[in-house]
């Protein structure tokens, strides 16, 4: 039993320092040359453009299902008319950036994995090295780029396409005045609320790629492997992201926030 714990503490201490080195080479590879700017560009396609209508389609049915939850509960103490105020604040300091998040997991994470961890068991990454490319500029930097800079871009629309949504359901289900919505949902927005919603982003996307490529670089096994590092991409990015998130917000309170 204690000979299990030990190999288990072990191997994940292994993974943790793996994870560090790759995020290390990946950061020094956004620096140096040789930049692969054609790979890059293709990547915010793959990563930004291919991610948009998931992200709509959330950020959609979440802003109306949060409008009407919210509507039913502020009912009871006459606040109908702030539900503009609940909406907003929601959708831009948590649900849009943790929403997109684990959207862009579920799509973009899974995969990075499954098309690295296929590299690896059919030796391109080897073919790669013997070529004099080095794996993580070519591979990972322009997938680290694009989720740096494409997860808060998502994040925004997601934002806007949630706040539409819950204008949709106060109109027409809860008879709320546009007017009144929109106001309250402008008055209710401080730079502080702002900056939360665009600082998580970076964050969640950095870690979502980075985890993907690191499983994907390290899978073994062949085909089988795949599936498995798919998988284990997915589910690690999803508990990341929602950890991240705690965590970001608990630094972004103690620093931004008046006290």
């Amino acid at each position: 039993m204690i000979r299990a714990i030990d190999s288990g503490l072990k191997k994940a201490a292994l993974e943790v320092q793996e994870y560090v080195f790759l995020t290390a080479a990946a950061f020094r590879g956004v620096f140096t040359r040789p930049i692969y700017s054609h790979d890059i560009v293709e990547q915010f396609d793959l990563i930004g453009v291919g991610s948009l209508t998931v992200v709509l389609m959330t950020g959609l049915f979440t802003g109306m299902a949060l409008a009407s939850q919210s509507g039913l509960t502020l009912d009871q103490f006459g606040a109908r008319p702030v539900v503009g105020r609940l909406v907003s604040a929601s959708m831009i300091k948590e649900l849009g950036p943790v929403l997109a998040g684990l959207m862009l997991v579920g799509r973009v994470g899974s995969g990075i994995a499954a098309e690295l961890g296929s590299m690896v068991v059919t030796d391109q990454i080897n073919a790669l090295r013997a070529l004099g490319t080095d794996p993580v500029r070519k591979l990972v930097v322009p997938r680290v780029l694009a989720g740096f800079f494409m997860a808060p871009v998502l994040t925004i629309i997601s934002d806007f396409v949630g706040i539409f949504g819950g204008w949709v359901v106060s109109r027409f289900q809860l008879e709320v005045a546009s007017g009144l919505y929109w106001s309250s949902v402008t008055k209710s927005l401080y730079m502080q609320d702002v900056w939360m919603g665009l600082i998580k982003p970076f964050v969640l996307g950095f870690i979502i790629v980075t985890i993907a490529c690191h499983v994907g670089l390290r899978t073994s096994g062949g085909t089988q492997g795949v599936g498995k590092a798919t998988t284990l991409a997915v589910v690690a990015g999803s508990v990341a992201v929602i950890a991240a998130d705690f965590f970001v917000t608990q630094i972004l309170i103690f620093t931004i926030y008046p006290r």
